[in-house]
């Protein structure tokens, strides 16, 4: 894999830490807010030796996408990030293709990073740029004007980018959250589509433990027991046994619905086999699964000009 550019902006590392003043200065409001913010737990702050207070960049990032800010100008504390509302998708996505098609994995890692910053959530990021964008290299490589090895460099990028920005995901805001499990059924050996929902669920308040590729039925049996979830995903992209595999699905979700456990299904690699297949919820594109995430408990309180309540706990 080619090595990052030392040229470009590099991402945002997750212990980056900023005072409350500067704070306030990039979300547009006063160093009072936001210290309100802090004693009431909606923006978790940390301490230093001297008994300073510390925001985490992460935190303040989840603030303004929870948020109504419009005042909020990011580029104050990330190099290349906007105001509210700035991002142009459509010129982001132009980017990305051409990122693609040239096989530029340092731009393809960047612009993933932009349009986060933008403020384009998990789910949008893969159903408006990098679904799209992957269709375009297998057609590439139907027509043999891509190699199979620059499609792998690719799908590396990716997902390098999406695990970078687990850095700036809910994971302070809610110390108990509902948890949900999923991966790629057996001989499915796809990464990023399973990472994406495992992404998406965390971006939208749950606890997402993805079992990865190449997981067997009896993994998601057993998952049920030693996890207790709420939710379990199964994405996937490709099946080497249709039959075999809709019968030990079909048994894994009379168990799981026994449990009262919600049970999403989505990837292009279902085809007609869906219609065959018993489920909570179906998504054609992880945007289907954050609305059903959001719908099945509430998410924190956003903040608010004057003082905000605290994160409320998640109903499970």
């Amino acid at each position: 894999m080619d090595r990052p550019n030392p040229e470009l902006p590099q991402p945002i590392v997750e212990n980056e830490y900023v005072s409350p003043a500067k704070v306030a200065i990039a979300l547009g409001v006063s160093v009072t807010t936001v210290k309100r913010w802090v004693d009431d737990g909606t923006l978790p702050a940390h301490r230093t030796a001297g008994g300073h207070r510390k925001l985490l960049v992460g935190d303040v990032l989840r603030v303004v996408r929870d948020g109504n800010l419009p005042k909020a100008d990011l580029s104050k504390l990330l190099p290349g990030a906007g105001s509210a509302n700035s991002l142009d998708v459509t010129s982001v996505y132009a980017k990305f293709v051409h990122a693609v098609a040239e096989i530029d994995q340092d731009a393809v890692r960047e612009l993933i990073h932009e349009a986060y910053r933008g403020g384009m959530t998990i789910d949008a990021i893969a159903d408006q740029l990098i679904s799209p964008a992957l269709k375009y290299v297998g057609k590439q490589w139907e027509k043999k004007k891509m190699d199979v090895h620059q499609e792998h460099r690719i799908t590396q990028s990716c997902v390098g980018a999406i695990y970078e920005l687990r850095a700036f995901l809910r994971t302070n805001a809610e110390k108990v959250r509902p948890v949900a499990v999923g991966g790629a059924p057996e001989h499915d050996h796809y990464i990023l589509a399973s990472l994406l929902a495992k992404l998406t669920l965390i971006e939208n308040g749950w606890d997402a433990i993805n079992l990865g590729p190449h997981t067997p039925m009896s993994a998601f049996h057993a998952a049920l027991e030693e996890l207790s979830p709420q939710l379990v995903w199964i994405s996937v992209s490709h099946i080497a046994h249709p039959e075999k595999f809709l019968a030990e699905y079909s048994e894994f979700f009379r168990i799981a619905d026994k449990k009262n456990i919600a049970v999403t299904i989505g990837g292009e690699g279902l085809g007609e086999l869906r219609t065959q297949m018993p489920y909570t919820t179906f998504g054609d594109g992880l945007g289907h699964l954050a609305s059903f995430a959001r719908s099945f408990k509430h998410l924190p309180q956003q903040p608010r000009r004057g003082r905000p309540s605290a994160f409320p706990k998640p109903a499970v």
